[in-house]
């Protein structure tokens, strides 16, 4: 079950999880819309692939138990800054790419 991390790992943005405001990327590192955008021109800072909008369980049981009562969100809160040098020495070479040939 995917982890819903409370804040941004970026900026530390609080993200409830129900935002629609959370971003994820593969190794589902948890960024707000704004980081991706603005410091991380969507490029994860890691491997270099992209971010996609973190799902949102729903409250309600529609089907076997799969809401957040039964699988809550997490509360532990996680930062991990990376610095504008970090940044772009990932994004140089990848910003021009396509998603699939990064």
């Amino acid at each position: 079950m995917l982890e819903l991390r409370p804040n941004s790992e970026c900026c530390d943005k609080d993200l409830p999880p129900n935002s629609t405001e959370a971003w994820i990327y593969s190794s589902e590192r948890t960024r707000c819309a704004n980081c991706v955008e603005t410091r991380l021109f969507d490029l994860c800072p890691n491997c270099g692939g992209g971010f996609e909008p973190r799902p949102i369980r729903p409250r309600l049981d529609h089907r076997s138990g799969y809401r957040l009562k039964n699988y809550p969100a997490s509360n532990r809160r996680i930062t991990q800054e990376i610095s504008s040098e970090q940044r772009g020495a990932i994004a140089s070479p990848l910003k021009q790419l396509p998603l699939n040939k990064r």
